[in-house]
């Protein structure tokens, strides 16, 4: 019986430890904040003064994260009359779960004014730096990830709602 003690101890401790270094995982990778997010700019600038630059060289991916269709051609479309090729503006039209707010998030600082550009052209997003989709980024071929939130589903048109969202999955 006293061995048993020992080993059900063990597992409990083993246990906490495990749980307490995925916390603290998350934590380090900013995947849990115990504060009020940094807000994001919404605006053709940046609160450091970044000016937004329209830059077709970038690849765009688009994220539709409501359950109304259609919405990701409407941004292709939009994107592609401001000179990205077809090739470079793809999507999907229908996320797991929603997401509150367009959002067109960059991975590294110099993507920012680029980020800028594609939120002024596709209206009324809100733009965060985030390297959740830092995978599907390249030096070759740089590539932002626009989230299209709700405040697109009342008839596509961009809304003044400017709330902060985690990254759509």
């Amino acid at each position: 019986m006293n061995a048993l003690v020992v080993l059900l101890w063990s597992a409990a401790v083993a246990l906490v430890l495990i749980v307490a270094g995925i916390f603290a995982a998350l934590v380090m990778m900013d995947r849990i904040s115990f504060g009020p997010g940094d807000s994001s700019p919404s605006a053709s600038q940046s609160e450091e003064g970044t000016a937004a630059e329209i830059d077709t060289s970038y690849r765009v991916l688009i994220l539709n994260a409501t359950s109304q269709e259609g919405l990701v051609a409407a941004a292709e479309e939009a994107l592609q009359a401001q000179g990205w090729a077809q090739g470079d503006v793809f999507g999907s039209d229908r996320a797991s779960e929603e997401f509150e707010t367009t959002t067109v998030f960059y991975v590294d600082d110099a993507d920012e004014a680029a980020a800028l550009g594609v939120a002024e052209v596709i209206g009324g997003a809100a733009v965060q730096q985030s390297d959740f989709y830092a995978d599907f980024n390249d030096s070759e071929h740089p590539q932002l990830t626009v989230v299209l939130g709700t405040d697109r589903v009342s008839g596509g048109a961009p809304s003044t709602n400017e709330s902060e969202d985690s990254p759509a999955e």
